[in-house]
């Protein structure tokens, strides 16, 4: 039964269970069992997940850039592709930060409750406090620490992962600048991604444990609380409206503005491979689907098709990037911690630009939302609040992820004059 059970399956029975544990454990007067004999298992679980962190930021984001080695025989295409990938994804971070303090779901707790909370936390608060003092020192302070002094003290550090972003994307620009000389450091860099996939996937294995530990410490830590179970039930509705609203509004604005495809038809044309996404929770599984749609039912260019859309896989995480930028949000609001506008700019650069090297496997999200929450030194026992309906959430964000790449790819083809829309049913039957 426990071995037939997916991964999605155990994590959401640790988190029941340790759920139910914490609260028992508040009734019975084992909290002091709890911390001391329970969530150090949680705390091992989160250890894990950020030494594989550094690993598999730079592996991922050296391998998909690196990969993309068409862009030198493309390079208008290639050139629009990647400016309106990032553009995108950034569009959708900074609306994941405005939906975040509009909806305020970690903002649940009475006010002499927060208090309490947040004296609990007073070290973690001075921390977030001095940091952001430090951050108003001048307006591009965060820029220049982007770039590291050291690239391996940088890598020691998982609050400098934008540092690691930096380095990784120069690294696999270079790589693609020398071609056939780096055909070695690319074959390593594959292996290395092989091995930190399975990794990960190890650790996984550990997850409905680590979840289990995490959640019963964080329970007891609130002191069985309910108000924080209606502030996820808010943080989840938030990011379902607000992932919904990606597709909805902004999509369709960005397929209004810049195609003449009619919004009736995308939706029509792109329901297959938004089922398949749903279903599979893989926009790599997607593609065939996607490809045949863009091109069979909405006229985009076949060639274009090819180049945009795989890469669309590798690096455009739209959902993702708004996710993780509404995750850190809520686990500040439900810590008490008060985050700066450069804090929250270091975020949305952070989920931005680690999307791009978001792998495809179980896990891969969650050690993504470990390192935007590491850049601003949130608490990481928060991530176990979030993983209990991730599944759920998982599934959506591939939904939009698949819909972003298809809008990309119709608005490239519109650019080059290939979109054959409305497309000729004759000819497809015909050959």
């Amino acid at each position: 039964m426990w071995k037939k059970l997916p991964i999605w399956g155990k994590i959401i029975l640790g988190m029941v269970l340790g759920l139910i544990w914490g609260l028992i454990a508040t009734k019975v007067g084992g909290e002091k069992f709890t911390l001391d004999w329970v969530k150090p298992f949680g705390t091992i679980f989160l250890k894990l997940l950020k030494m594989i962190a550094v690993p598999l930021i730079f592996v991922s984001l050296v391998k998909g850039i690196s990969s993309l080695t068409d862009i030198s025989k493309l390079s208008r295409i290639g050139m629009k592709t990647m400016i309106y990938y990032l553009v995108t994804t950034l569009i959708a971070t900074s609306f994941g930060i405005l939906v975040g303090h509009i909806a305020q779901p970690g903002n649940t707790f009475p006010a002499e409750k927060k208090a309490l909370y947040q004296q609990r936390w007073e070290n973690t608060l001075n921390a977030k406090q001095q940091l952001a003092e430090e951050s108003k020192s001048y307006p591009l302070q965060f820029l220049e620490d982007m770039v590291p002094d050291n690239f391996f003290l940088a890598a020691s550090d998982n609050s400098k992962m934008l540092q690691i972003i930096f380095f990784a994307i120069l690294f696999a620009v270079a790589m693609v600048m020398v071609g056939q000389k780096s055909v070695y450091v690319s074959n390593f860099i594959g292996s290395l991604n092989s091995i930190v996939l399975k990794i990960i996937d190890i650790i996984m294995k550990f997850a409905p444990i680590g979840v289990f530990a995490l959640l019963a410490g964080v329970i007891v830590d609130f002191s069985g609380d309910t108000d924080i179970f209606i502030a996820l039930g808010r943080y989840f509705f938030t990011v379902v409206i607000g992932l919904l609203s990606l597709i909805f509004i902004f999509y369709s604005t960005y397929i209004k503005l810049f195609t003449r495809i009619k919004l009736k038809d995308f939706y029509k044309a792109m329901l297959p491979a938004q089922l398949v996404a749903f279903s599979t929770s893989s926009s790599a599984a997607t593609l065939p689907v996607t490809m045949r749609q863009n091109v069979q039912e909405l006229g985009a260019s076949e060639k274009i098709s090819n180049f945009v859309l795989p890469i669309g896989v590798t690096i455009n995480m739209d959902a993702t990037a708004f996710y993780q930028a509404v995750a850190a949000l809520f686990i500040a609001q439900v810590y008490g911690i008060d985050l700066s506008i450069g804090q929250q700019i270091i975020i949305v650069l952070t989920a931005t630009l680690s999307s791009i090297g978001t792998p495809a496997v179980p896990g891969g999200s969650i050690v993504m939302i470990l390192i935007v929450m590491g850049s601003v030194g949130l608490p990481v026992e928060g991530i176990a609040l979030v993983l209990g309906v991730d599944r759920p959430l998982d599934m959506l964000r591939t939904v939009i992820n698949v819909t972003g790449d298809s809008t990309i790819n119709l608005i490239i083809s519109q650019s080059e004059g290939e979109l054959n829309y409305p497309v000729d049913k004759t000819e497809i039957s015909e050959s």
